[in-house]
């Protein structure tokens, strides 16, 4: 194992393997924790999803930590917070990322929207429900996709009305159709009247 320092030193190689290996290694180090989140701005994707990666790793000692970064300016920085916080996934996470549900940014409602859903937070359910009329389609679309992993029946009704109220928005009904489908597999038919 390679000591703290020498890692932090990786993690400003120009080969982004070495950084990415870095941040994989720095998940034994709680001290590493600011570091790890500092490397959200790093210009390679797969090492801020390494960065990531190893912060969720470590734990419930990142969650202050990354949790002050998530009013972050940087939407990029506000995303891989988001992506950590869904690994690590305790109820301390599950409201902060429904609290996220109210950013003014739309790509931090959307990630805060799917990684509730990928928890299955039931808890998340109401404020998901009123995501369902965001101006942004793709916020629209991550919290009905959400509202169908998380499962509730409560959200049928809201879904269905979203469905209607999406007139020839064929990809988004789509996916009403999807979320319906995982809540109530088997929709009881109407009888026609006589």
């Amino acid at each position: 194992m390679t000591d703290l320092e020498t890692l932090k030193e990786n993690l400003n190689d120009e080969d982004y393997k070495v950084r990415q290996g870095a941040c994989e290694e720095l998940a034994e180090y709680e001290e590493a924790i600011d570091v790890l989140i500092d490397t959200f701005s790093d210009e390679n994707p797969l090492v801020r999803f390494q960065a990531a990666k190893s912060l969720a790793q470590i734990g419930d000692e990142s969650i202050k930590p990354l949790i002050s970064k998530l009013n972050d300016d940087n939407p990029q920085t506000q995303k891989y917070v988001i992506l950590a916080l869904k690994d690590i996934g305790n109820d301390t996470v599950a409201n902060e990322l429904i609290d996220s549900l109210k950013s003014d940014d739309f790509a931090i409602r959307k990630f805060a929207a799917k990684a509730l859903g990928e928890m299955e937070v039931k808890s998340a359910v109401d404020p998901l429900i009123e995501l369902l009329t965001d101006p942004d389609w793709g916020v629209r679309t991550s919290a009905t996709k959400a509202l169908g992993d998380i499962k509730d029946k409560k959200a049928i009704d809201p879904i269905k009305k979203a469905r209607r109220a999406a007139t020839g928005d064929k990809e988004f009904k789509k996916v009403a159709n999807k979320a319906l489908k995982k809540i109530d597999p088997k929709p009881k038919k109407k009888k026609a009247k006589k």
